[in-house]
């Protein structure tokens, strides 16, 4: 690496590091994330691919901007060159992220889904591409804000992907509540007509029973006095 370039990008050698090693190690973040979508039934492609694999291009996005600040550029430019290219194809992806979220039916996004999925990773993308182009004239400024907008698609990846597990977490207790409530109910109805069975013709042989008796008792001077006419005198 030249000396003339050396000097700007060696300082933001450890960022990057840091930041590129994270930014890899989080991808395994949303793998997990895909398998407790897959075990809980919900895999509509058109869903996934609206809100669960832009997380992995956003972290490989600020993976490859830590590779290419960190390779040894024979000149600045071309380095910044790289930069916007990356700028130019996140923006790209980002409108088609847009409209994916915009057609797909599984979901229904709120405020922080737009914000998140739709509106800072473009923000973050066009940011790339902006000092990409400018990094050959002020490349001190510059670099200050390619690490802001590299931080910003990693905090995109991880906000997502967490969203996306507590979502699906609480949609399976839920599921499961209902389940338990309507097995609960079942149970108790059946409790309820066997209950009703067991006391129906007892309790009806009882009430014919005190009905026969109540008229026997009512009917007894009748008898008493019909008895007594028929005795011969």
């Amino acid at each position: 690496m030249h000396e003339d370039i050396a000097s700007p990008l060696k300082a933001w050698e450890s960022f990057y590091v840091i930041v590129g090693s994270s930014a890899g190690a989080l991808t395994g973040l949303q793998f997990v994330v895909l398998t407790l979508i897959g075990e809980g039934g919900r895999h509509r492609k058109e869903t996934i691919s609206a809100f669960g694999s832009p997380n992995v291009v956003h972290l490989c996005a600020a993976l490859l901007v830590a590779s290419i600040l960190s390779a040894p550029w024979s000149a600045l430019t071309n380095a910044g060159v790289a930069l916007a290219a990356c700028g130019v194809l996140g923006v790209v992806y980002s409108a088609v992220v847009v409209r994916r979220a915009h057609r797909q039916r599984g979901y229904q996004p709120v405020f922080e889904d737009w914000l998140w999925h739709t509106i800072l990773p473009p923000l973050a993308y066009s940011t790339l591409f902006v000092t990409g182009a400018s990094l050959r004239w002020s490349s001190a400024d510059a670099l200050f804000v390619v690490g802001a907008a590299v931080l910003l698609l990693v905090f995109i990846g991880i906000h997502n992907a967490w969203d996306t597990v507590t979502y699906v977490m609480a949609q399976r207790g839920a599921g499961s509540q209902e389940t338990e409530s309507g097995a609960t109910g079942g149970v108790e109805v059946r409790a309820g007509r066997g209950a009703a069975r067991d006391s129906g013709p007892g309790s009806s042989s009882v009430s014919g029973v005190a009905s026969s008796g109540e008229s026997l008792v009512s009917r007894a001077p009748d008898l008493v006095r019909n008895s007594e006419s028929e005795t011969p005198p």
